[in-house]
């Protein structure tokens, strides 16, 4: 696969050097534009301001009346408009813009789309956008001008940096698989995590089928054109319960030249990225692909990242069809948590090893868009995904002993190797184990929808409506290989693949998913300045587990099915440019997935993304959502300045929420709906920019707590249990009693700080030189595990980033990126070990832990510099 890529890149660059006769070369500023037909009607006068909207650059054409054209005349040259510094997020959408007057013609430019309203928003996966100031709740957008605007080349780092809410959980280890969370829902890319956040690529959810995971590495940095964060929407169907993520990437339409982007820097850091566009007439071309190695800055932390992106478009005055194809072939080293004790010692250390994760993955996509007549619109798309999944997983033995001169683990249950054979007790050894998983998935799935914008009882209205299906098949495996630990916590395997019991008996199952959708969305103009939104979404899901493997384990085979509409409704009020109110209320849904419905039972935990049991369903995720805010843009065309800013309320109540829950075998666990669990609080943003100036602020506030009370096994919690654990699990060895916690009503919700600021300022010293640094602060979190609130929580941090870039001739720029300026130590991910199983490896390790603190953390990312250099055609 990294050969195909490879190849792919070759072929990126032979195609643009192929171009070269019939692409000029540009300078950056206007790469980015949205393009008009490829027939253009006669010319018309130059365009006045920055109007074009922001999006995916496959929008048609503004409606026209189909008529008898005279032969296009030539088009005004359109007057270079003086650019402005770039947008922030925000939810009241504003110019992006590249650098102070006189800078039209430099490389800073390629970094910043030509000044563009991102002033409309979709409504759907695949299209049907309305002005931001009609839309019923947050809408937050970055394009690719704001995405580069720090030479991050990690697409959560971009959007922690400037969306409110927007924070990252890590608890992997590596910046290249971490979480983003969004007001408490998050994205991740761990099996286990409840996933409250849809993604869509183009249109495609791309939320993998086992966990509903999303591998965020899969997506070249370079190739994104533009990325929202919608909130209060069903239509985005399942997993939206705190909103959906779309993200739209570029086409040989929006993007035309030819860019080299080479990056070297802190923890042997190199990365080449590379893009390249070319429109002929009705058609277009586009790729980008990128080469990115680091070595980390913890032990056993190395990433290996190859990923690709190609579109070939076609567009003409009535239709427009692109195929897509995304590809990716990584390695990952993912350390997690690590025992306080240890990092004391060293920030660099791992607690056991190996972990790593290998992915690869290949989509291709095809989708459309025909204008039928001067108001209605068809569009749809069409996709299949192949990701394939390796994952390795070192981790201690559960209290290893001598049961007759054979090996048994901590309930005295012999553990055999999986052909029968039993394994002899040695006691000059350090047992550990392991864990071995892997998905191979296939999935396919269409959408289509139909969009009308004809006038209601003489009102302006936009009506949507639309179907998607998606099928996918997984074929899943698990097993646990016996190893010996041995120095720094490293797990030497023994090529014994471990049986006869329940906690390590192989696992291979298949399983498949049906997921249907039909949805609606109709927004009416009832004044100039009121407007009213309602739509809906019927979601249904049906899942099924066959086991494949030992027929022992055939009680895995079971089908579940869910379903739910989904209604929404709001509000907007449009006082005039600097003044706009939305209020609306939504609900969505979440099916459990299959790898929590295999593990939802208390008295036969599972290793969490390893082994699977028979287990009583879950029930759905159900979020009832009330928002409501306000939000406006200033300017002041004098100073060619501008204001934007917004503030705004939001409150969201989740219903049979579903947990995982610890148990005393090492890494085990399960799934239990909890009740009731809500998310509340404010969000305010604020961002300037003039000629010379950009700046921005935002803060958000979430009351994150537990709204029913509920029971939490946590074996390793350094206090004592509060209840009886009964049907909760979590027991002690031996049949012993277990350390359970009462969560009360009010509890906070693990790992969500109640408060994030982030700002952040970019100043032009002159027309090539530009300085910026960025701010993100959150107070601290509860651990996991803490769910009653009764340890002390994981402190907060605050980091800067410092980025400057200067443009050494029209094509040529270099750049620098300090990350963590002020090289805080700090941790984003906590949870507890078990320091028993720990210290009686203590003379292999050579580290002994303090029993009363089994508190383990991922450590940030260090003062990190890089530098590199661009060059574009």
């Amino acid at each position: 696969m990294k050969r195909k890529l490879l190849a792919s890149a070759a072929a990126v660059a032979l195609f643009a050097a192929l171009g070269a006769t019939e692409v000029s070369a540009q300078s950056a500023t206007g790469n980015s534009t949205e393009t008009p037909p490829a027939n253009p009607p006669a010319a018309t006068s130059p365009p006045s301001g920055n109007t074009s909207p922001q999006g995916s650059g496959q929008n048609l054409p503004e409606v026209q009346v189909i008529q008898q054209k005279p032969k296009p005349q030539a088009t005004p040259v359109k007057r270079a408009s003086k650019p402005k510094p770039p947008a922030a997020a925000t939810a009241v959408a504003a110019p992006s813009a590249v650098a102070p007057e006189g800078a039209e013609g430099t490389v800073q430019g390629a970094q910043f789309a030509e000044p563009a309203e991102s002033n409309t928003v979709k409504m759907s996966p695949i299209g049907g956008s309305i002005p931001v100031e009609k839309v019923p709740g947050s809408v937050y957008q970055m394009n690719s001008a704001d995405l580069n605007r720090t030479d991050q080349v990690i697409l959560q780092d971009a959007l922690v940096t400037q969306i409110p809410g927007v924070i990252i959980n890590d608890l992997q280890g590596n910046q290249f698989q971490t979480n983003i969370q969004f007001r408490g829902f998050e994205a991740s890319p761990v099996n286990g995590v409840p996933q409250g956040l849809a993604v869509y690529q183009n249109g495609v959810r791309i939320n993998e089928s086992f966990g509903d995971i999303v591998n965020w590495d899969f997506l070249p940095s370079n190739a994104i054109n533009n990325v929202a964060v919608v909130v209060g929407n069903p239509v985005f169907g399942l997993n939206a319960l705190g909103g959906a993520v779309v993200v739209d990437m570029k086409d040989g339409f929006n993007f035309q030249g030819w860019d080299v982007d080479t990056t070297f820097g802190s923890f042997g850091r190199k990365q080449v990225s590379t893009e390249a566009g070319y429109r002929s007439g009705n058609w277009a071309a586009y790729g980008a692909f990128e080469a990115i190695n680091d070595d980390g800055f913890r032990d056993f932390s190395d990433a290996e990242v190859r990923r690709g992106y190609f579109d070939l478009g076609v567009k003409g005055d009535n239709a427009e069809f692109h195929f897509n194809f995304t590809g990716a072939d990584n390695h990952v080293g993912v350390t997690a948590a690590a025992p306080e004790q240890l990092l004391d010692i060293s920030r660099s250390l791992t607690f056991t090893s190996p972990q790593t994760t290998d992915n690869t993955m290949q989509m291709y996509s095809v989708n459309g868009k025909v204008r039928a007549t001067d108001t209605l619109t068809f569009s749809g798309v069409t996709y299949y995904r192949h990701f394939n999944q390796k994952h390795d997983d070192g981790n201690l033995f559960d209290d290893p002993n001598n049961c007759g001169g054979n090996l048994c683990s901590g309930d005295d249950e012999v553990v055999n190797a999986a052909t029968g054979a039993t394994i002899p007790f040695n006691g000059d050894v350090a047992y550990a184990s392991i864990d071995k998983t892997s998905q191979n998935a296939d999935t396919a799935g269409l959408s289509l929808q139909a969009q009308e914008n004809s006038r209601l009882f003489g009102h302006t209205n936009q009506f949507i409506a639309g179907v998607s299906y998606d099928h996918g098949r997984v074929g899943y495996t698990a097993q646990s290989e016996l190893g010996f630990m041995q120095p720094r916590f490293v797990v030497a395997g023994q090529g014994i693949t471990l049986g006869g019991s329940d906690d390590f008996n192989p696992r291979s199952l298949t399983t498949t998913n049906d997921y249907f959708g039909a949805y609606f969305t109709d927004t009416f103009d009832i004044t100039e300045a009121l407007a009213l939104t309602v739509g809906g979404r019927y979601n249904y899901a049906r899942i099924q587990i066959q086991n494949t493997g030992d027929p022992a384990n055939d009680d895995l085979n079971g089908t579940n099915k869910y379903n739910r509409f989904n209604p929404s409704a709001g509000l907007t009020y449009k006082f005039g440019p600097a003044l706009n109110w939305y209020g609306g209320y939504s609900e969505a849904n979440r099916a459990p997935t299959a790898a929590e419905l295999a593990c939802a039972d208390p008295e036969n935990p599972c290793l969490i993304e390893s082994f699977l049991t028979a287990d009583p369903p879950l029930k759905q995720v159900v979020s009832h959502t009330w928002e409501t805010g306000f939000r406006g843009t200033i300017k002041n065309w004098q100073s060619k300045s501008q204001w934007d800013w917004g503030v705004g309320l939001f409150r969201t109540l989740n219903t049979d929420d579903i947990f995982d829950a610890a148990s005393t075998d090492v890494g085990h666990g399960y799934f239990q709906n909890v009740g009731k669990t809500l998310r509340q609080g404010v969000e305010a943003n604020l961002s300037y920019r003039s000629q010379r100036l950009f700046a921005y602020t935002n803060y958000t506030y979430t009351d994150a707590t537990f709204d029913t009370d509920a029971i939490f096994p946590s074996p390793n919690h350094p206090g004592n249990g509060t209840v009886e654990c009964g049907d909760a699990g979590g027991g002690g060895d031996d049949g012993g009693p277990g350390k359970c916690f009462l969560v009360r009503k009010g509890d906070r919700l693990p790992g969500i700080p109640a408060h994030t600021f982030k700002a952040g300022i970019d100043y032009w010293m002159t027309t090539k030189w530009k300085v910026g640094a960025d701010l993100v602060a959150a107070s601290n979190q509860i651990f996991f595990g803490d769910e009653a609130n009764l340890d002390r929580p994981l402190p907060g941090y605050a980091k800067v980033n410092l980025h400057t870039s200067y443009d050494v001739t029209d094509h040529v720029q270099i750049y620098g990126l300090f990350e963590n300026l002020f090289d805080k130590n700090y941790s984003v991910y906590g949870t507890y070990f078990s320091v028993d199983d720990a210290n009686d490896l203590s003379d292999v390790t050579g580290v002994t832990f303090n029993e009363n603190n089994p508190r383990t953390v991922v450590p940030a990312i260090p003062f990190a510099a890089y530098g590199g250099v661009k060059v574009k055609f």
